[in-house]
């Protein structure tokens, strides 16, 4: 079996395949997959007619993810696959029938699990338990001159800025945030078909956001980075950029928390209106 690094080449195979897959789990999409080969050893794997994506998950795992819908002729060929591979992954719930017990088990980390949130309560935060995120947009509004316009070619420069001094406040090295395929993002952003918005608060840019369609009703998130000197910045970005959205989209896909605490209580307190499991699925 045929087998390549993923790289910018295969973006013209695979990103009509994974956009016709039927879920709205972020690792279906050809951006996705390229910004993050490296951290995922991703590679192209060519059978026949077929073509699977291979990958380490964060904690280590190999896997073998389809790049197409599954049926049971795929099963059985993922199926031969796992005597190289540990699991079969990342598979959405809806596919689990496909994989029946006693022959195949099933598992799910949290920290894999994507965070959905429909335009509409992105768009109002509606209620009491979005009360403080009304109260940091407003504070926001209040404090700052704003203005906000989609991040086209003339305005990644303030954007970069933004990403830049982001990773400062981090704290961290580049190595353990998503910087380095952020900056890809932002370099490669026609390429990869990404778009977003940027925000600027007293006539300086604050934030942006980057990402793409899953399907034809969610948009994922890939990236939003805002500065901490300016209070509510986030809650604004997410608001106003839901506010855009056009009205074929019902969701956004914020993606997942990778098992990293602040992570999950940031993205849990915007309440989501689903948790996208995705499965790990071996042979028993």
């Amino acid at each position: 079996m045929k087998r390549e690094p993923l790289d910018l080449s295969h973006r013209e195979l695979l990103a009509g395949r994974l956009r016709a897959v039927d879920t709205a789990l972020s690792e279906y999409s050809f951006a996705n997959l390229y910004l993050f080969r490296d951290n995922h050893r991703y590679e192209v794997l060519f059978d026949g007619d077929d073509v699977f994506v291979a990958g380490l998950t964060y904690d280590g795992a190999r896997f073998i993810m389809p790049a197409r819908n599954v049926d049971p002729a795929c099963v059985e060929r993922l199926a031969a696959l796992l005597a190289e591979f540990d699991i079969i992954f990342p598979v959405p719930e809806p596919w689990l029938p496909l994989f029946p017990a006693p022959r195949f088990a099933h598992a799910y980390s949290d920290g894999d699990t994507d965070y959905v949130y429909t335009i509409e309560k992105m768009s109002t935060y509606p209620g009491k338990k979005l009360h403080k995120k009304r109260n940091l947009m407003k504070q926001y509004e209040e404090l700052y001159e704003h203005e906000e316009f989609p991040l086209t070619d003339d305005r990644i420069a303030d954007a970069r800025a933004v990403l830049e001094e982001w990773q400062t406040d981090m704290g961290v090295p580049p190595r353990e945030t998503d910087y380095r395929s952020c900056v890809e993002a932002l370099e490669r952003y026609e390429e990869l078909a990404l778009c977003g918005g940027i925000y600027y608060a007293a006539g300086q840019p604050a934030g942006f956001i980057l990402g793409e369609e899953l399907d034809a009703k969610t948009f994922a998130l890939h990236f939003a980075k805002g500065l901490r000197r300016f209070k509510g910045v986030y809650q604004f970005m997410y608001n106003s950029f839901a506010r855009i959205m056009p009205a074929q989209y019902c969701c956004l896909n914020f993606e997942q928390d990778l098992g990293r605490e602040a992570l999950r209580q940031a993205k849990t307190s915007y309440v989501p209106d689903q948790l996208l499991r995705k499965y790990r699925v071996r042979l028993r």
